[in-house]
């Protein structure tokens, strides 16, 4: 049974230096494995079968095909409070900067989860 009270959140903003030339096009977490999957299909397949249906997941460089595959690929009934909610980086008129590491895209983000919460 799913738990309502956990938010997760995902970090997903990876360049991928080191994978390069996979990341060329890319953002670390788009990168195909095993056919038809993508590297963020493995943290977001351990939220789901952990029964963690609640899902943010931050995203920055690349992102594009990224936030395709997660669009066309999970999908939640409209008559429950489950979501996977990709949270883009982005520029506002009071914070100009994209993400400057991990802990500043939670922060950035905090009013998702507390919000949630």
């Amino acid at each position: 049974m799913a738990n309502p009270n956990i938010v997760t959140m995902i970090l997903a903003g990876g360049q991928g230096t080191r994978l390069y030339p996979l990341t060329k096009n890319r953002s670390k977490p788009a990168v195909p494995i095993a056919g038809k999957f993508r590297l963020i299909d493995i943290p977001i397949s351990n939220c789901i079968h952990s029964h963690y249906r609640q899902v943010y997941i931050c995203t920055q460089f690349a992102a594009e095909s990224l936030h395709r595959h997660i669009s066309q690929t999970y999908r939640f009934s409209i008559f429950t409070k489950d979501f996977i909610t990709i949270l883009s980086a982005q520029q506002t008129l009071e914070n100009r900067d994209w993400y400057q590491g991990t802990a500043d895209a939670v922060r950035q983000n905090l009013n998702f989860i507390e919000y949630e919460g």
